[in-house]
């Protein structure tokens, strides 16, 4: 019987031989899944954003559900609506693809501002509003969204109050040289991950999640360490606005997972500098618009200025 820590390991490694070169995107993901978070992949067309959703799913036996986003995609089409039953003469309501463990929206920048809005409470809460009706997620819950960094043309930028509610944003990027060309010699395995065994339940999913929460120390130490890097961005003078009590909570529970995944029961400042560049930069609003790669740099050369605690 493989430990919990093994059954993530071997979850990594398994799953690397269907994503060549994509290993480091996968355990970002894991470790977004695991602190009960969602996660932003912002890249290009064709790099194994919706592979890597698959993978995830297929590994531990949960429902997936896709969402493709259109400017002519409605909140109900994410929700779910009620449909008039002429038969029994009452309104039935039919789930939407929100409704799934893991819930892949890809390309939500294409959505409407209206439809986008559609996942804030569900994102936060974990739960939806209908016609007066609250809806709970099934447990657990994970929200992976896509959208492209380049094309602008027909696009809807997500708001502040949108990105926050993503726990990471990451790049999948392209594959070595090397990677490709076992994928040219192979070929496409997505088709393989649709009839993979589950390595986890969801009840072990539950589990691990909870003993993260509850188990991984954050000494007081760390816990300063963390709001001195909160403080320097909200007093940056590059930035309008900095990181959130929400962003406060998604840098530490992403911490405490990264030190599971490790093997530890602490946190240790690495933990928090090596997550930063996928747990701040989108939450801090910047006095002028900049790359994402610029945004990184100075939440980077931000934090090397903060004092590590011994």
């Amino acid at each position: 019987m493989l430990s919990k820590n093994q059954a993530i390991d071997t979850i990594i490694n398994y799953l690397s031989n269907y994503l060549h070169g994509k290993t480091k995107a996968l355990r970002l993901s894991l470790i977004t899944f695991f602190s009960k978070g969602h996660l932003l992949i912002e890249d290009l067309p064709g790099l194994g954003k919706t592979t890597l959703a698959i993978a995830i799913a297929k590994s531990f036996g949960l429902q997936l559900g896709r969402i493709q986003c259109t400017s002519d995609l409605l909140p109900s089409d994410i929700t779910g609506l009620s449909i008039y039953n002429k038969a029994l003469g009452t309104f039935e309501f039919h789930k939407g693809p929100i409704f799934n463990n893991i819930v892949l929206v890809d390309e939500i920048n294409r959505a409407t501002p209206k439809t986008q809005s559609a996942l804030l409470e569900v994102m936060g809460e974990k739960q939806v509003t209908i016609e007066g009706k609250t809806y709970k997620m099934n447990k657990p819950f994970f929200v992976i969204a896509t959208q492209n960094p380049i094309e602008q043309f027909g696009t809807f930028p997500l708001p502040e109050s949108q990105l926050d509610r993503f726990t990471m944003k990451i790049s999948i990027g392209y594959g070595s040289r090397l990677d490709e060309m076992q994928i040219l010699k192979s070929g496409s395995k997505r088709e393989e991950l649709y009839h993979l065994e589950p390595i986890l339940n969801k009840d072990d999913i539950l589990v691990i999640q909870q003993e993260i929460q509850d188990k991984v120390y954050l000494s007081e130490k760390v816990l300063n360490y963390i709001l001195d890097i909160v403080e320097a961005t909200r007093n940056n003078k590059f930035c309008i606005g900095g990181i959130s009590t929400r962003g406060i909570l998604a840098i530490s529970s992403t911490a405490k997972a990264k030190a599971y995944f490790s093997g530890r029961d602490f946190v240790i400042p690495e933990d928090i500098k090596e997550l930063a560049e996928y747990t701040i930069p989108h939450r801090i609003i910047f006095k002028e618009e900049l790359d994402t790669l610029t945004k990184k740099e100075i939440v980077l050369s931000l934090i090397e200025k903060i004092s590590v605690p011994v």
